[in-house]
C-alpha cells in the first residue's frame, strides 16, 4: 500500500490516514498487549504511520512506545523514527483553577517516558471548562517547552472558535486542531474553518466514519437496541440522534452508497 501524505507543519510530514488509539485504553473490551503492538506495527508496515493517542487514555502511549521500541530492535532507529505520535495532553478537570507550568511540564515528561522518545511530534491540547480561564497559560507553558525541544509540534483538541481566536492572538504556533467533522457533524464547517485556514492551521479530524456506521453494514438496518457493543458505538449514535435519527441516516447511507457506486468504492 502506498499512502498519501500530508505536510501539517514546516518539514513535518505525516501519513494522511492516522491510526487512532482510543479504542486501545481499555473501555472497548480486553486488550492482549502483545497483538495490540503487533496490530501497531501491522498498521505501520501498511503505510498509515502516524498514531493518535493522549495522556489519558490509559496504557496506549505506553503501548505506542513499545512499538517503537520493537521496531527500533529488529529494523534499526532510522525505521523507528519514521513512526509519527500525536499525544493529547488533557489536564485533569480539578487541576484547571491551579494549573501551574510544572504541571505541564510533569505530563510531557511522562508522554516522553511512555513513548520512548525524547521529543514528542505533536501534543493536542484540551481543555475541559472555559469558566477557567488560563487555557492561553497552559498553552504558553507548552510553547516553552517547544522551544526547549521537548515538543515539535503544538495544537488544540476541541477548542471552539472564540478560544481559538484567543490562543493564536496570543502568538502560540499551532498547527492543528483536532475535532469532530464528518457528513454527520459539519459544526466546524463554518466560523472554525475560516479561522483555521487564515492562521494555517489543518483540521485533524476524527469520528469521519462514525465508529464504524458510515458504511454499508448499518444500510438497510434496523436501528440498533442498547446497550451497544462499545463506547464508540454508543458515543456515534448520540450523534446521529442529533443529526435527526436512524430514519434520516438511512436516507444518508442510501446517498453515500450511490456516490461510492459511482466511482468504484465501498
Amino acid at each position: 500500500m502506498t499512502a498519501k501524505t500530508f505536510e501539517l507543519g514546516p518539514g513535518y510530514t505525516i501519513s494522511r490516514v492516522i491510526r487512532g488509539g482510543w479504542q486501545l485504553a481499555g473501555g472497548h473490551g480486553a486488550i492482549d498487549r502483545s497483538q495490540a503492538v503487533a496490530d501497531l506495527i501491522a498498521t505501520f508496515d501498511a503505510g498509515i504511520w502516524t498514531y493518535d493517542c493522549a495522556d489519558i487514555y490509559t496504557g496506549v502511549e505506553e503501548l505506542i512506545g513499545a512499538a517503537r521500541l520493537r521496531l527500533a530492535s529488529e529494523r534499526g532507529l532510522d525505521v523507528a523514527a519514521r513512526m509519527k505520535v500525536h499525544t493529547k495532553l488533557v489536564p485533569d478537570l480539578e487541576r484547571l483553577a491551579s494549573i501551574s507550568r510544572d504541571y505541564i511540564r510533569g505530563i510531557i515528561d511522562q508522554s516522553l517516558r511512555r513513548l520512548k522518545t525524547e521529543r514528542l511530534d505533536l501534543v493536542q491540547f484540551h481543555w475541559w471548562d472555559y469558566e477557567q480561564p488560563r487555557y492561553v497559560d497552559a498553552m504558553g507553558w507548552l510553547n516553552e517547552l517547544r522551544l526547549e525541544g521537548k515538543v515539535r509540534n503544538l495544537g488544540t483538541t476541541n477548542f471552539d472558535t472564540p478560544r481559538l481566536a484567543e490562543i493564536l492572538a496570543a502568538g502560540i504556533p499551532l498547527v492543528s486542531q483536532q475535532l469532530q467533522y464528518s457528513v454527520l457533524d459539519q459544526r466546524p464547517g463554518s466560523s472554525l474553518a475560516a479561522l483555521a485556514k487564515q492562521n494555517g492551521v489543518s483540521f485533524l479530524c476524527y469520528g469521519s466514519v462514525a465508529g464504524g456506521f458510515l458504511s454499508n453494514k448499518w444500510l438497510g438496518a434496523a436501528e440498533p437496541a442498547t446497550p451497544l457493543e462499545n463506547r464508540s458505538l454508543v458515543k456515534y449514535k448520540l450523534i446521529i440522534d442529533d443529526f435527526g435519527g436512524w430514519e434520516l441516516f438511512q436516507h444518508l447511507l442510501q446517498a453515500l452508497k450511490a456516490v461510492g457506486d459511482r466511482h468504484g468504492v465501498d
